[in-house]
């Protein structure tokens, strides 16, 4: 028993050692992304996305990356956008870059593995996204799209649907900084902070005891038999293979699955093999499941393929292109899982003035108006009636959407 007490104390102590890392880079990301979100109004995302041009794909592309979402929210979000007239290709680029290509993804990479796998994800995500263009128009047809419209039109209740049908923007005119620290701003700002937190929080915590659990129950030589560390070039075809099928069983999102994945990092799965990896939050079973409901059977077995097929095709470019520029980490692995625990160092500094920060947040979103919020987050359409556009905080009196 005390074998047992001992091997889950150090399985948490490595999560909360790996969350005490990644704290402040969290907090900076959602600002950053809520600021955004305050001056973007989702009413226009759709019109900006009608067709598959590469105008269309980029602009859905550089919108989902700057509206950063959980898998599950923007899985709700892209179809929202899909009903409101955006193309599907289009509405499937924004649901792709808003939880693989975020600023908060790209900072714990960075913390946690390493500048290269920052620069993976930003290489590797466009050629994903203009991949997956190319085999839709070859390969999904227009009764299958005009099926899954049918479908999604349909009223269905999904868990992130109320968030996704909330618009906190603020309206009006004025200068990005006039509008941002007015009273109407700041209140925007808090809401659409919170609010992603609610979201991503599970799938984060999840990520953390997983990453843990791993780092500290199961010994190295299971992994590296498993990715075939003794042939290079072996573990380098088998690593952006397995890595989606990791993805799959662990059923957390993109920024959850970054403490596993510098687990598995350690373990001797390949460069590519991360890459596809983290790019499987979007074929998790549970997440299938919401595409069957949203769109339908057979298109939910059409992008469980091709997001597959696409994911494990980056990894592929990713060790073909990082390879010859001797991007990829070479030596000893030693990405942080949290063996150092917490010290007294700039990560300390970092996250007292970003939990300050992330406390001014939430006090400003509970003194205007956002308990109810909470409370409408996990509504379908119906209980959503009215909040689509939800209405700007009134300036200078304080109060919320």
């Amino acid at each position: 028993m005390g074998s047992i007490w001992h091997g889950l104390l150090h399985a948490l102590g490595i999560a909360g050692s790996m969350t005490w890392q990644v704290t402040w880079s969290l907090i900076l990301g959602f600002t950053l992304s809520a600021i955004i979100e305050a001056l973007v109004k989702k009413s226009t995302i759709a019109r900006l996305m009608p067709d598959d041009s590469p105008k269309s794909l980029t602009t859905a592309t550089a919108l989902g990356a700057a509206s950063s979402s959980c898998s599950y929210a923007a899985v709700a979000l892209a179809r929202s956008l899909f009903r409101k007239g955006a193309d599907f290709s289009a509405a499937m680029a924004f649901q792709f870059a808003s939880t693989n290509l975020v600023i908060e993804l790209g900072l714990i990479l960075a913390l946690l593995l390493g500048w290269q796998f920052t620069a993976a994800e930003f290489v590797g995500g466009p050629f994903m996204i203009v991949l997956l263009a190319l085999i839709f128009r070859r390969f999904l047809s227009r009764k299958l799209v005009d099926d899954a419209r049918q479908q999604a039109d349909k009223a269905v209740a999904g868990s992130m649907e109320g968030h996704a049908a909330m618009d906190m923007s603020v309206g009006g005119h004025g200068s990005f900084w006039r509008r941002l620290l007015s009273p109407a701003g700041v209140t925007s700002v808090s809401h659409n902070f919170v609010m992603e937190w609610a979201a991503v929080l599970r799938d984060i915590a999840i990520g953390l005891l997983i990453a843990g659990a791993a780092a500290a129950w199961i010994p190295d030589t299971f992994w590296q038999n498993l990715f075939f560390t003794a042939h290079p070039l072996a573990a380098k075809i088998w690593g952006p293979v397995i890595g989606p099928l990791f993805a799959v069983a662990a059923f957390v999102c993109s920024i959850g699955n970054v403490p596993l994945a510098a687990v598995l990092w350690n373990g001797g799965i390949s460069f590519g093999g991360v890459v596809s990896f983290i790019f499987a939050d979007l074929i998790i079973i549970p997440i299938l499941l919401i595409y069957r409901k949203y769109y339908g059977t057979r298109l939910m077995w059409f992008l469980a393929g091709t997001f597959y097929v696409t994911m494990v095709a980056a990894g592929y470019v990713i060790e073909l292109v990082f390879g010859p520029l001797h991007l990829i980490p070479s030596g000893p692995r030693h990405a942080s899982v949290g063996e150092n625990g917490i010290t007294w160092n700039y990560t300390t500094w970092l996250n007292i003035v970003f939990l300050a920060l992330a406390a001014m947040l939430v006090w400003r979103f509970f003194t205007t108006g956002g308990r109810g919020m909470l409370a409408m987050m996990s509504g379908g359409p119906d209980d959503m009636a009215g909040a689509h556009e939800h209405p700007a905080p009134r300036p200078g009196d304080g109060t919320g959407p």
